[in-house]
């Protein structure tokens, strides 16, 4: 049920894609307590993004979970997931949004029906 949305203007080749994948599967499923099989990331590269008056290297990500967030884990997400990003793509951490949305059971489809 957790689901990470990434976007990027960086350009991201299929191993780097894959790379950032599952690092961040595991990320997530570790940092918020869910099991990986209900984890979600996309990963949207080479998006057009202007962040601070300029088009250098950027990105933004939406992560949107039922339970399991709050001050401290959102705190622990955001520089875990800043940091692979870093790695993986050289994105520098001041140049990285995330927004972190904990909704109700009622607002996540899956299977045909919701949790």
């Amino acid at each position: 049920m957790p689901s990470l949305n990434l976007f990027t203007n960086v350009p991201v080749d299929a191993v780097v894609a894959s790379d950032i994948l599952k690092d961040c599967t595991k990320a997530v499923a570790k940092i918020i307590g869910k099991p990986e099989s209900y984890v979600m990331i996309l990963l949207n590269g080479g998006v057009p993004i202007e962040f601070a008056g300029t088009e250098e290297p950027a990105a933004y990500g939406e992560l949107t979970s039922i339970g399991g967030l709050g001050p401290s884990v959102n705190g622990k997400l955001s520089s875990t997931i800043a940091e692979i990003i870093q790695t993986k793509l050289s994105i520098n951490s001041a140049r990285f949004y995330v927004k972190f949305y904990d909704v109700e059971p009622s607002f996540f489809g899956f299977n045909g029906s919701t949790f």
